[in-house]
């Protein structure tokens, strides 16, 4: 069985790593790795496959950035040539990205299975492209692997067949429990200072909240004040850099408010176990936080990934400085409490292999 994994983007090579792993324990399969290159910077991309033991990609098509058409057609025009020679029995794509869904259109274009791990979440949001390209890779994917129920009903309702549902549990989750260990041996709070004391982790990257300057401003102005009471640490997406230089804004004087550069998973993660607050609008901190319980802070009007909400530690708030700033109080004022998440338990790459190699089921 020859089955091929298409990633490009930081999230995916953590969804990648622990099925990779489950693969590579499978006589009669050869997994074969494709790496778009739709982020191609060391920290974005090089890192996460030495630190998530990662076998090097077969291939690289190296489309680095353009626009959304751009990128996506890239990816199509140097992908198809390699399932023309490997000639897979399924195509393996993960998540949201453009990657994601380019790998998906050559695939059913061609006749090759698709299985689309972490299917089925919905934001309802059609501004974000992810939104768009999540849609379009279900309608696509032979096998959807969701990460919780809400996924499953979300398909349902737009009329997908049960059969082709496979509720695995959350993957990234697989990540985080493996390298719990590792992260917490790097010590990046005393790394960074702040070991010991209660501290802020901010990311911050989608286009809503970064390229329009009003709302950038009212999001660095809320940082400015988070970090009169704590210090907080917040690694600069690259594009989010640009951003801020176009402001001309600078941080305040002293070391509470700290532009980092992009950091590398297991010293992300180090820091996010002892964050006293979370403030993102990642979709894969709002699901680590919850699982850490660590209180989180999502600026985003919506989010794909409800059960964090409901389950557990994050909240969304408005990219406006009181209401950041108030729900901020809130959520550090708030008890820490244990969350269980249905199937977050470290075993969903296991499930997909399953199903993917012995025809399990799994509802």
């Amino acid at each position: 069985m020859i089955l091929l994994s298409v990633v490009g983007a930081r999230p995916n090579f953590m969804k990648l790593a622990p099925l990779a792993r489950a693969l590579g324990g499978r006589s009669g399969v050869r997994h074969v790795i494709v790496h778009t290159g739709q982020h191609y910077d060391a920290e974005m991309s090089d890192t996460f496959f030495a630190e998530l033991g990662i076998p090097r990609p077969q291939h690289n098509l190296e489309v680095g950035s353009g626009s959304h058409a751009a990128q996506t057609a890239a990816i199509m025009l140097r992908f198809e040539p390699v399932c023309l020679e490997t000639k897979p029995d399924a195509v393996l794509v993960y998540g949201d990205v453009n990657s994601t869904v380019a790998a998906a259109l050559v695939a059913a274009k061609l006749g090759i299975r698709i299985g689309h791990v972490e299917a089925g979440l919905r934001s309802r949001d059609w501004t974000m492209p992810e939104e768009i390209n999540r849609v379009v890779t279900d309608r696509l994917a032979d096998l959807l692997f969701t990460p919780s129920r809400d996924a499953n009903a979300n398909l349902r309702a737009e009329g997908v067949p049960d059969e082709r549902m496979h509720f695995v549990g959350n993957i990234m989750i697989d990540s985080l429990v493996a390298s719990l260990d590792a992260a917490r041996a790097l010590a990046a709070p005393r790394r960074h200072g702040v070991e010991g004391r209660p501290y802020v982790l901010v990311t911050l990257h989608r286009p809503g909240n970064v390229d329009a300057p009003d709302t950038l401003c009212e999001l660095l102005e809320a940082l400015t004040a988070l970090s009169a009471d704590a210090p907080v640490l917040f690694p600069v997406h690259p594009r989010t850099r640009v951003r801020i230089r176009d402001l001309g804004w600078r941080a305040p004087a002293g070391d509470a408010l700290r532009l980092l550069d992009p950091l590398p998973y297991l010293e992300l993660l180090s820091l996010e176990m002892a964050a006293r607050l979370v403030v993102t609008d990642s979709g894969g901190l709002q699901e680590e936080s919850s699982y850490l319980g660590v209180p989180c802070l999502t600026v985003r009007p919506s989010t794909e990934r409800p059960v964090t909400c409901t389950e557990g530690t994050n909240r969304l708030v408005a990219a406006r400085r009181e209401a950041v700033l108030a729900a901020a109080r809130d959520a550090v004022a708030a008890p820490r409490r244990r969350v269980t998440i249905e199937r977050w338990d470290g075993h969903a790459a296991d499930r997909i292999a399953e199903v993917l190699v012995d025809g399990a089921r799994f509802t």
